[in-house]
């Protein structure tokens, strides 16, 4: 796992337990620290308490178990000179004449600061007011363990030297459940990974209500949120505690434990910093508002150490697609209705009560146009008033035609065929072309022929043009200007090409009609092309876009990578060689990633003009929306060497 792409591997522990027998607890935390060091866990996370045990109750007054929780602390604090890693452990605390409960960070032989609990709950069942003060009732800002003066205070940051990136804040239990948790802060001054010592009790909805909350903040702050919960060999006198653990980023669960787990367990991952980073600078109102403006934070610096690790974490090759089936209806349902609602407002708006879409019979004129049916519904227009016309070309075979014209009639269309042979014959002797050499300008001359077809035939019936192309296509460029590139309305312009075909089959399987659904499918088993070359001799499509282009499962996780998150080329192709490892050479995923790299910066001016659509996802590639870029920009530094 290689540091410079900004991954840190965090963990989150619940150690087997005896309640006050705290030489019982260290010992089991130092087995857990061997663990994390093998597993080359960067940063390991305990429970609140987790030397002593949460429910110690009244046992917290007595000085023996105080006392043997700072000698705890001390062994734990040399047992790490010999295990690489930072420890965040709790323990109770004496200081100003109060007992705190705190998180210590550990690392090298040293105690790198102490920090205390801020809130104190008291209510329901917990009662912690009884042994522990709040942080504000604290006086002094540090305290002396083991001959050496460590930071005492909430208001500090420990980070790894040499590498402001690599900040870690902390708070305990109840702060995350309080309206201004403390890590609110603590992410906004820096910290980009939140550690969370807990105690937190199971009653039932209680589970899914932390989850929640996990996640929330981890989302609110852009930061990665590391949990870690007292476990089941608490005391079971009044409450029930299950050990969950959780490791989220940015709002997504990267791992999680098996609750009431009576022996011990780690989970871990490989949370991405570079990527928190620049998804806080793309968020301008990430640091809008800021409380305590002039509250100073210190930093404990602390060594950190490059584990010989494979990444861990699993990246999907389909980022836009979600793996889970119930998830990717939901998904596919609601950009169903962002597309055609926002179409039905453009008709409204603009008073149109009529469209005109080219059908090619294949995916994304598909899309598009089972769009423009459920947007008629809407409106409660009338699917005649739908104009679907098929233009027959030089490359257009009788499969795609057949599937054109059945697929219009049978939503009940208008359809329309105007065949562009005879057109483009007399347009290549306008221009002084031979119509035997099937170059770029053989193929885009009935690409700009069809569009003149629809542009002008909607001004026939005063009807409005809708795009088809989708965002892969308008990334790569992959597209002819003032061609297919252009028209009224694109319904598609943020559907990247792996999720239009999930779009086409989520419709088919709840189309009711035998027939429509056939068809569909048929459409969704032929091969992406723009046919725009002759097929073969047997009526077959040769022309096939992917061999042209490369694959587009590819390119739409270049894309993904590098407009979400503005990830460097030679991160995406570390990225890309862990989720495409099987499928794909490094070879064929360096090649691929040049090509996108530099089609991306060179087409740029056709995604400056390109016509208005509705954004659905993340992406958005709008010159008036999510992406000003120069048309002139150079690619050179961008390229992989």
């Amino acid at each position: 796992m290689d540091k410079k792409f900004g991954f840190m591997r965090v963990g989150a522990a619940t150690p087997k337990l005896e309640i006050s027998n705290v030489k019982f607890n260290v010992d089991e935390i130092k087995k857990i620290m061997d663990e994390s060091l093998k597993n080359g866990v960067e940063v390991t996370l305990f429970p609140e308490l987790s030397l002593t045990g949460y429910t110690c109750a009244d046992l917290f007054l007595n000085d023996h178990l105080l006392d043997e929780a700072i000698k705890g602390l001390i062994d734990l604090k040399n047992y790490t000179k010999k295990v690489k890693g930072v420890f965040i452990v709790g323990l109770p605390v004496r200081l100003d004449n109060q007992l705190f409960n705190t998180a210590a960070v550990l690392e090298n032989g040293h105690i790198l600061g102490i920090v205390p609990k801020t809130y104190i709950p008291n209510y329901g069942e917990f009662y912690e007011k009884r042994w522990f003060s709040e942080d504000n009732r604290r006086l002094s800002d540090s305290i002396v363990i083991d001959g050496e003066e460590i930071p005492f205070k909430t208001n500090i940051l420990f980070q790894e030297k040499g590498d402001s990136r690599r900040t870690l804040g902390i708070e305990i239990c109840e702060d995350l459940w309080c309206t201004y948790p403390p890590s609110s802060d603590l992410t906004i001054r820096g910290a980009k990974v939140i550690f969370n010592l807990s105690a937190s009790n199971e009653i039932i909805g209680k589970s899914e209500y932390r989850k929640s909350l996990i996640k929330s903040q981890s989302e609110k702050t852009i930061s990665a949120y590391v949990y870690a919960s007292s476990g089941i060999n608490e005391s079971t006198t009044d409450l029930v505690f299950s050990g969950a653990s959780f490791i989220y980023e940015n709002g997504h669960l990267l791992s999680k434990n098996n609750r009431f787990d009576f022996e011990s367990n780690l989970i871990f991952n490989d949370v991405d910093l570079a990527r928190i980073d620049a998804m806080r600078v793309k968020d301008i109102s990430y640091m809008g508002v800021i409380k305590d403006r002039d509250k100073k934070y210190d930093i404990a610096y602390f060594d950190g150490y490059a584990p010989d690790n494979e990444l861990i974490r699993k990246y999907t090759p389909s980022p836009f697609v979600p793996s889970s089936l119930n998830n990717r209806n939901e998904r596919c349902e609601e950009i169903l209705n962002i597309q055609a609602n926002a179409l039905a407002k453009r008709m409204k708006s603009t008073g149109i009560k009529r469209a005109v879409i080219g059908i090619s019979g294949g995916l994304d004129s598909t899309l598009a146009f089972l769009v423009v049916i459920k947007a008629y519904d809407i409106l409660g227009l009338p699917h005649e008033d739908i104009y679907g016309i098929t233009m027959p070309g030089f490359g257009t075979t009788n499969r795609t035609y057949t599937n054109s014209c059945e697929f219009v009639k049978l939503y009940g269309a208008t359809l329309k065929e105007v065949n562009i042979k005879d057109a483009c014959l007399q347009h290549f002797k306008d221009i002084d072309h031979d119509s035997a050499n099937l170059d770029v300008t053989y193929e885009n001359v009935q690409a700009r022929e069809r569009t003149q077809i629809l542009m002008d035939y909607a001004n026939k019936i005063g009807g409005l043009v809708i795009g088809t192309g989708d965002l892969s296509e308008l990334c790569l460029g992959w597209c002819t200007y003032n061609g297919d590139h252009m028209s009224m309305y694109a319904v598609n312009v943020s559907i990247p090409k792996t999720l239009v075909k999930y779009l086409v089959s989520y419709y088919a399987e709840n189309e009711s009609s035998d027939e429509r659904r056939n068809i569909i499918n048929d459409i969704l088993e032929t091969p992406v092309s723009p046919e725009l070359l002759p097929p073969s001799d047997k009526d077959e499509i040769l022309q096939q876009t992917e061999s042209i282009v490369g694959p587009y499962i590819l390119h739409d996780f270049y894309i993904y990578h590098f407009l979400r998150y503005g990830a460097s080329p030679e991160k995406i192709k570390y990225l890309a060689e862990h989720a495409f490892e099987g499928s794909f050479s490094k070879e064929e995923i360096d090649k691929w990633l040049n090509f996108f790299i530099k089609r991306f910066f060179s087409q740029q001016f056709k995604r400056s003009c390109i016509p208005d659509g509705p954004k659905v996802g993340t992406i958005s590639i709008s010159p008036r929306g999510d992406l000003r870029m120069p048309s002139d920009a150079s690619s050179k530094m961008w390229t992989l060497k």
